[in-house]
């Protein structure tokens, strides 16, 4: 990717990331000071007021390069996308120790499983757990989360077509990055990450991921296949499991029978349109 990629240059004319001096314009140079999303989901926009890019979640890290009028330009610490978020979710930086590994979890005001349930969280969230009770854990909100649901910060699945399988159905949503909704580069990167593997956020920046397959070369699970705006992940030789808006969710579905109909029609949002452009085995 281009070093001048808004997507990935913490710069916005006010402020610029320090590391860019005499690369970029900017008014002035900071380090940028990070901090921790503290509500379940925040929406990353192109501008302040903007449309959504991405989403950060619970616990996650942003660095803060500028902050005015309500809103904060920064970059995530997740995968360096750049974008604006709504100050107010933010709050001091907090060393997590455990992630959601649930597709969601409630955060409960006391240990136990009939106590209503406040608000929840979703997968991928990070968490600072304080103290042990049990089938829950304490985390520093003061909140409670079943332990089944956390995973230390460093453990990790292995297949990510299977962590992807765990948001079937999912509502699409474009720029999403949750069980809330999702995105086919959304799922790409969330199933990724949660196997320990360092992806980018949209699809054209996910093609550079792996190696490119050859024509005669046979899919097999964990594969990429990429349309112009759209990704999906094959589970087998046949099948393609990916976010779209053509079922508007998380779907299986035939691969030469998606790939039929996204060559003949151009789907809603962007969601992918004509013939595959690169498979990929990352």
């Amino acid at each position: 990717m281009s070093a001048h990629d808004p997507r990935i240059t913490p710069a916005n004319g006010h402020a610029a990331a320090h590391e860019l001096r005499g690369v970029v314009e900017a008014t002035r140079y900071v380090k940028g000071t990070v901090r921790t999303v503290q509500q379940p989901i925040v929406n990353l926009s192109d501008a302040p007021r903007g449309e959504r890019a991405s989403q950060l979640l619970f616990g996650e890290a942003f660095r803060v390069i500028d902050e005015r009028d309500g809103f904060a330009f920064g970059q995530t610490l997740r995968d360096g996308y750049c974008g604006y978020v709504l100050a107010g979710a933010l709050s001091r930086q907090e060393a997590a120790t455990h992630w959601v590994a649930a597709p969601a979890t409630h955060l409960y005001p006391k240990p136990r499983i009939k106590a209503p349930p406040e608000v929840a969280i979703f997968f991928g969230s990070q968490v600072r757990v304080t103290g042990d009770h049990g089938g829950f854990l304490r985390i520093s909100t003061g909140h409670f989360v079943p332990a089944t649901h956390l995973q230390p910060l460093r453990a990790r699945f292995t297949d990510p077509v299977g962590v992807a399988d765990m948001f079937l159905g999912t509502p699409y949503l474009w720029g999403g990055s949750s069980r809330w909704g999702i995105d086919c580069s959304g799922l790409v990167q969330q199933a990724m990450i949660a196997c320990g593997r360092d992806c980018p956020r949209d699809s054209d920046q996910q093609q550079a991921l792996g190696r490119e397959l050859q024509p005669q070369e046979a899919a097999r699970r964990g594969d990429l296949v990429f349309w112009a705006g759209h990704v999906g992940f094959m589970s087998d030789e046949q099948t393609l499991l990916h976010a779209n808006a053509h079922h508007m969710a998380v779907a299986y579905e035939d691969f030469e029978q998606a790939c039929a109909r996204i060559a003949s029609s151009s789907e809603a949002a962007g969601n992918g349109a004509g013939d595959v452009v690169m498979r990929r085995r990352p």
